[in-house]
């Protein structure tokens, strides 16, 4: 698999979505190979580095590439070879929608997301 697109619809304003998703460590919170999440400076902007550690212990940076507020936000890798994009759509002022795309360049996604780590995001969110 070279692509992956994902959607879920979320009972929060997307402007809670949106922060949610872009602040670290909430990431650890919703995915569960995630361990640590940081980044080099606050707020994001492009060019901003997510340093992440999976359960593994190995790291990995990401780079914020393009960022719409309420919109948008997309990474690549280190490498350039992985992209991730999440893309926010505003249903009505207390439902969201998200898209998450991620895509590569060379070879396939060793580890595709899949619905349920949206579901888990969802759950966390309803629950605050």
């Amino acid at each position: 698999m070279r692509d992956n697109k994902l959607t879920i619809q979320i009972n929060k304003p997307v402007s809670k979505v949106f922060a949610f998703t872009i602040t670290p460590p909430n990431s650890t919170l919703w995915i569960n190979s995630i361990d640590k999440e940081e980044t080099n400076e606050w707020p994001i902007r492009v060019g901003t580095i997510y340093k992440l550690q999976d359960n593994k212990g190995e790291y990995s940076e990401v780079i914020v590439t393009a960022i719409k507020e309420n919109k948008s936000v997309e990474w690549v890798s280190k490498n350039k070879n992985y992209h991730c994009r999440y893309t926010y759509r505003s249903i009505d002022k207390n439902t969201s929608e998200l898209e998450y795309y991620e895509w590569i360049d060379g070879g396939e996604l060793e580890e595709p997301f899949s619905l349920e780590i949206l579901e888990k995001l969802k759950s966390v969110l309803e629950s605050s």
